[in-house]
């Protein structure tokens, strides 16, 4: 994600356009979210769960493969090479892809060459489903514990690959089904994969500057105001720091003012995979991140899977957040096997639903 997180306690209706992060706030203990959607019987987990595999194994080469480029911040020769990478991971898997550009200006006035992809399942169908990251990385470690590590760029494994990895896994799956002899269990739904460019280039700790909410998820702000022509979809869900070793996804208030459904949707798909325990059933504080353009300018209902740690000194989103440790080390498999299995539950169920 992004860095460094606003969190709005209390009424979010005035949520900004921003990704500051200072950490999570106003959990609320109960079974039930803000908004008052009901998670109905403990029998509904006991659903037998879709049988596709999500390959963790899979998606962490993926990740790893970003991070062997190095650092890829805003206008690194690394970020554009991840960008032509990425183009052609998901083309390899079948999907159409596009790519938006844009120079945009960073908190410090910085012209930043940015491209948007938008990767597309199925894309003859008008059903659609958007999964979204952010793909860049930080250009300086400025929550590192270290001050002399503050102004040198992060490898942003879990911040900024595992969302991107992820998905990627997730298109090959597709393919794979689609291709083989179970294809007419296939999501008969598109879906479209869009990596967000220029996400974490807002105001660092140490800038002696206003921290500007706008200066955090530029990219997104972008396709927001951008959409392709006649682009609808039903829902989206923004991956953001799906990787990190320990990571918990608690209920975030904004997704669940703009899209509770959404919200009640993934986290029962979560309990039905058998990955209950990753997304506890706890209402927590309000994040602006790459989802609220997308609520706001784009009207498209979307959340954000994002982790909270209660206990964390260095930072609630982990002790990884915005340091030099956010590396392939500390990338867990289990976390991306709990993330991507949801995300297969929920694909492969949404056109049976409706």
């Amino acid at each position: 994600m992004t860095k460094r997180m606003k969190i709005v306690l209390g009424c979010v209706a005035a949520a900004v356009i921003g990704v500051a992060i200072y950490g999570w706030g106003g959990f609320k203990k109960g079974g039930s979210t803000a908004d008052g959607v009901d998670w109905g019987a403990e029998a509904e987990e006991k659903t037998p769960r879709v049988s596709f595999e999500f390959n963790a194994d899979s998606a962490y080469v993926f990740i790893k493969e970003q991070c062997d480029l190095g650092p890829r911040p805003m206008n690194f020769y690394a970020h554009s090479t991840c960008t032509g990478d990425i183009v052609r991971k998901f083309e390899q898997y079948g999907c159409k892809v596009t790519t938006q550009k844009a120079d945009l200006k960073g908190y410090d006035g910085t012209t930043l060459h940015a491209t948007n992809i938008m990767a597309q399942y199925r894309p003859e169908l008008t059903t659609r489903v958007l999964l979204c990251a952010h793909y860049d990385t930080r250009p300086w470690a400025d929550n590192d514990p270290d001050p002399a590590n503050w102004r040198k760029p992060i490898i942003g494994a879990n911040d900024g690959a595992s969302g991107v990895g992820v998905m990627i896994e997730v298109a090959r799956l597709l393919q794979e089904v689609a291709a083989g002899p179970r294809k007419a269990e296939a999501p008969n739904i598109g879906i479209d994969f869009v990596c967000f460019d220029a996400e974490d280039w807002g105001t660092p700790q140490w800038a002696e500057v206003e921290d500007r909410a706008d200066s955090w998820a530029l990219g997104a702000q972008y396709f927001a105001a951008h959409l392709p022509e006649g682009y609808e979809a039903r829902y989206g869900i923004l991956l953001d720091m799906v990787g990190g070793q320990g990571a918990k996804f608690y209920q975030e208030a904004m997704s669940q003012q703009f899209a509770g459904q959404i919200v009640k949707k993934v986290w029962k798909a979560a309990r039905k995979a058998g990955y209950g325990s990753y997304f506890p059933k706890t209402t927590g504080g309000a994040i602006t991140d790459d989802h609220i353009p997308m609520n706001e300018v784009a009207k498209i209902p979307t959340i954000d899977i994002i982790p909270y740690y209660p206990d964390c000194k260095q930072s609630s989103f982990g002790p990884t957040w915005h340091t030099l440790a956010d590396d392939m080390d500390h990338i867990d498999k289990a976390t991306l096997k709990a993330v991507g299995q949801t995300l297969v539950e929920v694909l492969f169920t949404e056109n049976k639903e409706r």
